[in-house]
């Protein structure tokens, strides 16, 4: 069996593919898991006594924490994709969602004093899918502003944009996916998957963010604290969101991006100030700030 190695900060592990790529595992979650290798479950314990041992008890800095315990993870886009709905154990390969659902997953463990993957596993169900309880496709969360309200129902995340200043609101129809249904492929050949999806996507959803002018203001700045989470607004039109990570503080008080990076190709912090990243782009109109709940 081929083995692959990845160096993750100061952290070497063996990590070996899996003959059977769904293989059923005994945990805190009773669903079907899919692991990505061998060496998921032994890097993600490891990650918990990290920190433990860090000595953090507060969300945002066991958030930031384990951010950098992760950097230079190969960026890997639809790793969850299957021909079945399965938990999909994957801390070798991140994107920009499966990235901060990872954090997720870290610091909720850490906080409740859980240091074992089978915990960690829980609590990934617990922050992908709707109520907490993985389905089909369907139960699936896709778009952020649901996985907004439904995490912040279960008390899991809050988002903080309207609290922030120069906070403005925006309207939109989240409907890309079944607009879109063949750049899926759970949905480019089942069309009653594409009703089921249709059923969750948000009609003239209104929700908050903060246009990009505002992130160089020095009260804006203030606002935001390492840690918290982020996502791109666009203006794509379907989307509330382009791409998520999470913002970083420097010593002299200006946020920066560390995210999942599909053209840098892996976790990594970003080289410019938050405002001058946006500007690269003309379709990330602005942000969105979430925090974990205690």
């Amino acid at each position: 069996m081929k083995k692959m190695i990845f160096l993750m900060v100061l952290l070497l592990v063996a990590c070996a593919p899996r003959q059977d790529s769904q293989q059923e595992a005994q945990a805190a979650t009773t669903v079907k898991m899919r692991f990505h290798c061998d060496g998921d479950t032994t890097l993600i314990n490891e990650l918990l006594m990290k920190g433990y041992k860090s000595g953090i008890h507060d969300a945002n800095g066991l958030i930031e924490f384990y951010a950098r315990q992760l950097l230079g993870t190969p960026y890997v886009a639809h790793t969850l994709e299957a021909d079945e709905e399965i938990l999909t154990i994957n801390i070798h390969e991140l994107d920009c969602l499966t990235f901060i659902e990872t954090l997720y997953a870290l610091t909720r463990a850490t906080l409740n004093q859980r240091y074992s993957w089978r915990d960690y596993a829980a609590n990934i169900e617990n922050v992908r899918y709707r109520g907490g309880t993985m389905g089909d496709y369907s139960s699936r969360i896709h778009y952020i502003s649901e996985w907004i309200i439904d995490n912040h129902m279960r008390g899991n995340l809050v988002e903080v944009t309207p609290d922030l200043p120069h906070a403005d609101y925006l309207v939109k129809n989240i409907d890309y996916m079944t607009k879109n249904p063949g750049q899926y492929r759970q949905l480019k050949n089942d069309s009653a998957m594409v009703e089921k999806i249709r059923r969750y996507e948000l009609r003239q959803h209104r929700f908050p963010y903060l246009k990009r002018s505002w992130l160089n203001n020095k009260d804006v700045k203030a606002a935001l604290h390492s840690g918290d989470f982020i996502s791109l607004v666009t203006k794509i039109d379907g989307l509330d969101v382009s791409h998520n990570g999470i913002v970083i503080v420097d010593e002299k008080g200006d946020p920066y991006l560390l995210d999942a990076s599909m053209s840098g190709g892996k976790v990594m912090l970003e080289s410019k100030p938050l405002f001058k990243y946006l500007e690269r782009s003309k379709n990330n109109i602005g942000v969105r700030i979430f925090r974990m709940m205690p």
